[in-house]
């Protein structure tokens, strides 16, 4: 994954967190993700998330995994 791929995944991930009014903590129960791996995506720490993981937090947020990589 790019690391251009990686930045817009992060601001995704936090844009639609927030629109939910979710905390990170909540995120990773809902998307049954460890919290730490949700804070390394969100802050761009992880380089490199598994399908797996951004399909799990895409379905906690009640969106496509599709949005997570929109621009």
């Amino acid at each position: 994954m790019s690391s251009k791929q990686l930045s817009t995944i992060s601001r995704n991930i936090r844009k639609f967190r927030k629109e939910k009014n979710f905390s990170q903590d909540r995120l990773s129960k809902e998307a049954e993700v460890a919290y730490n791996t949700i804070v390394k995506i969100e802050s761009g720490e992880n380089p490199n998330p598994t399908v797996e993981t951004l399909e799990r937090v895409a379905k906690a947020l009640g969106i496509s995994i599709e949005k997570l990589f929109k621009e």
